[in-house]
């Protein structure tokens, strides 16, 4: 089971991608409302970007601009890169749990709230 372990791993770290990165997880928003924004500023440069979620009045604006934040802190201080030469190579919003809650309805019959979560990821990369 346990074959060629260091091999592996070894393999596994050189195809890793070394792109500064950041991920926000179970973030209580839906994932269909953070696309919209991160459709936005995909292939934005890090200042643009910024600009653009501090200047956006949706909800889902702040949790993205948290996790853009962190993620070129990360590439300035991890990577030793330039906040001002990246720029936003790829984000996108997977779906995380679903809470289930119930509401009452009429005749004493319950209906599913579905309360849905999202992991944020966002990936910059330096301007060639």
């Amino acid at each position: 089971m346990a074959t060629r372990v260091r091999e592996k791993s070894k393999s596994r770290q050189e195809n890793k991608d070394m792109r500064p990165h950041a991920t926000a997880k179970n973030i209580r928003i839906s994932p269909y409302k953070v696309r919209a924004v991160l459709d936005v500023i995909r292939g934005k440069s890090y200042i643009q970007a910024v600009a653009l979620l501090k200047s956006m009045n949706k909800s889902s604006c702040e949790p993205i601009l948290k996790v853009v934040n962190s993620a070129a802190a990360n590439a300035e201080n991890n990577l030793g890169m330039n906040k001002d030469t990246l720029y936003v190579a790829a984000c996108y919003a997977d779906q995380g749990f679903t809470m289930k809650r119930m509401m009452p309805r009429a005749k004493g019959r319950g209906v599913r709230i579905l309360k849905r979560t999202s992991h944020i990821t966002v990936i910059l990369d330096a301007q060639k």
